[in-house]
């Protein structure tokens, strides 16, 4: 089988034809609930009257990701296609998507002979808490079905404990015991296989017994990769407890609370080890992105939020993530690659500059000075002056900074100078000259103070704009259509047109109801959940929750509980569940709603807003320095205690 293109085109057959519709009116009706604990959905099939349906999630470990891909019929029959990607596991050419894969389904897959017949399954319950999980019946017996990705094994795991309900013995029988399927890697004849210990086993009334299938892969002269499952699904949830546990929020919406929750899950998972160590990546299935970084996503996005979090192994791999792109950073000012791909060994880049170095700088600043290291910050300011120097480097006459194009890769119109990367600019500068304050060249920070103030007014001049009479931003020069990306200046504490900017947001210009379009006229009516993750984390430091909160209640209920759950995504075309959007999601409410902005090593300037209708909001387990504190939102503005 040739998988880059006959799995990849199953997959997006089963995933997407016909099960989204990204530019509708309205959010779509909550086909999923929130359990008791808030850290549990749960899909009641048997009840569900709008059958058929398709959906997909990703879940990752340090040597695996598994996109898994699942459809249930109208007679609630379920078919599953479990996608397994391992990262450090190339194929030819090692380029971006060089990362080796294979759906296992049907004969490759592990299925179920029950009472001398092919089991049919009929689905009552499917549930996720980071580990995903169904519950069906096949005459008799009750199977209970877990997929997850081993924590550090180059594998996936699927356990089916299967329960004799009946009340005479019953005979069950795994199949598929055995698949084995080969491909020639970069270094070497990769296995890729499905292995089921147990194969048949006859079940008393009222007895149970799992079964357990690994989907693993070796290169032919290593050993066959074996997982205990139940070591495997204890050490799932402790990672989960670690990338959960801090930054607690309670906001008193308990729909808001668990996608934040969520979010928390798939932004900190997405890390692989590879041979230049620790990496996020964007994940995002078959063909996608792993074992790589980018500016945008790992840089910009996520950096900042590993920041806040502290966990050990995501910061570890933000700081690989900003080291990678160092050693292209050269005297003669040439532009730094968009990606840093193949394990670290190799880049991509945009045709030309997206505003790569700004998003770098932006990032890098904000990471370093949230996560309160002196020590890395003393190793990566080489890059931090150098990214901000070639940023100026590409500023016009009028004061604003160019670049070739933006992080949509010319998939809309961008000009020469585009609203992002003059107001990464701008925040990267302000953060830098605290970094250069306390632990560089004090004139040097006087010098970003004063770049700053510049083009904060050249800003102004340049991007203001008057479009379908909001007082708003144009995107970039002669830019006559409304853009999803007027709310960036916002988050970056640009307020000068704040009410005129979110009227325009959620106009039906762009606000689709729980969406915003990237463009307003766009005949494809595309969605970039980034654009307004940033917009609503902008409006939300700009004290105007009470504005906000409806639409962001709105956009959480529909990625969490809708009909692509339960994270944020990348846009309407792909649909994938990237990791580093679901940092920014979590940005909304650090950065926004309790305002909390890095203003030293260790130390944040706070200035959170309540919206109108609560009495508190809390943020627990915040690292500050070095204490844990909870944050108490009160019309009284942040208590920390």
């Amino acid at each position: 089988m040739k998988k880059s293109v006959i799995m990849h085109g199953l997959f997006i057959a089963m995933a997407f034809c016909g099960a989204f519709e990204s530019g509708a009116a309205a959010p779509v009706p909550s086909r999923w609930a929130l359990d008791g604990s808030g850290k549990r959905i749960v899909w009641n099939v048997r009840e569900d009257k709008r059958l058929p349906h398709k959906d997909m999630l990703e879940m990752s470990g340090l040597q695996s990701s598994i996109v898994l891909s699942y459809e249930i019929n109208e007679a609630r029959e379920p078919k599953l296609l479990r996608f397994v990607l391992w990262p450090q596991y190339r194929t030819q050419p090692n380029d971006t998507h060089a990362t080796c894969y294979y759906g296992f389904t049907g004969d490759s897959a592990l299925a179920f002979e029950i009472g001398g017949k092919a089991a049919k399954e009929v689905v009552d319950e499917i549930s996720f808490d980071g580990i995903w999980r169904s519950v069906s019946r096949a005459g008799d017996a009750v199977l209970v079905r877990s997929i997850l990705p081993c924590a550090d094994k180059p594998a996936a795991i699927e356990t089916v404990e299967v329960l004799n309900s009946g009340k005479t013995p019953l005979e069950v029988k795994a199949l598929n015991g055995e698949f084995r399927t080969y491909c020639i890697g970069c270094d070497a004849r990769f296995e890729e296989r499905c292995d089921v210990a147990e194969k048949a086993r006859t079940l008393k009334a009222g007895e149970s017994a799992t079964w357990t299938a690994v989907y693993s892969i070796r290169r032919v002269m290593e050993k066959v990769v074996t997982a205990d499952a139940q070591e495997e699904i204890a050490a799932r949830k402790k990672r989960i407890a670690e990338l959960t546990a801090p930054l607690v929020l309670e906001t008193g919406d308990r729909i808001v609370d668990a996608m934040f929750y969520f979010a928390k899950i798939r932004a900190g998972e997405s890390i692989f080890r590879t041979k230049r160590g620790l990496m996020h990546s964007p994940g995002g299935g078959p063909r996608a992105f792993y074992a790589a970084t980018w500016c945008n996503d790992q840089a910009e996005y996520a950096g900042p939020w590993f920041g806040f979090t502290q966990d050990t192994t995501a910061l570890l791999a933000t700081t690989n993530a900003y080291a990678h792109y160092m050693p292209f950073m050269g005297p003669d000012y040439a532009q730094i690659p968009s990606s840093v791909i193949a394990e670290g060994f190799d880049y991509w880049n945009s045709t030309r500059d997206r505003g790569d170095a700004a998003m770098w700088a932006y990032g890098a600043a904000r990471f370093l000075l949230a996560a309160n290291r002196r020590d890395w910050a003393k190793d990566l300011l080489p890059g931090l002056r150098w990214t901000l120097e070639y940023s100026r480097r590409q500023m016009n006459a009028e004061g604003v900074v160019g670049s070739y194009m933006d992080e949509l890769e010319g998939r809309f119109p961008h000009g020469k100078y585009n609203l992002c990367t003059s107001t990464l600019y701008y925040d990267a500068l302000r953060h830098a000259a605290i970094v250069e304050r306390e632990i560089g060249d004090k004139a040097l920070a006087d010098d970003y103070e004063k770049r700053a103030a510049a083009i904060r007014i050249a800003i102004e001049k340049f991007f203001g704009a008057q479009l379908h009479g909001f007082k708003t931003y144009r995107y970039f020069e002669d830019c006559k259509l409304l853009r999803s990306w007027i709310g960036i200046p916002l988050a970056m504490g640009i307020y000068d047109r704040v009410d005129g900017t979110i009227d325009a947001l959620f106009s039906p210009y762009l606000w689709t109801g729980s969406e915003l379009y990237t463009q307003e006229a766009d005949p494809k009516r595309t969605v970039w959940d980034r654009s307004l993750l940033y917009a609503m984390r902008g409006i939300c430091a700009a004290g105007r929750t009470e504005r906000v909160w409806g639409y962001l209640k709105a956009y959480s209920q529909s990625r969490l509980l809708g009909e692509h759950v339960p994270y944020a995504l990348e846009c309407s075309v792909s649909m994938s569940h990237l990791s580093a959007e679901n940092a920014l999601y979590c940005r909304i409410f650090t950065e926004g709603l309790f305002g909390l902005d890095p203003n030293g090593f260790g130390t944040f300037a706070m200035d959170g807003k309540l919206p109108k209708g609560f009495k508190l909001m809390r943020l627990k387990n915040v690292r500050m320095g070095n204490k844990n504190v909870t944050l108490t939102l009160t019309e009284n503005g942040v208590k920390v205690e």
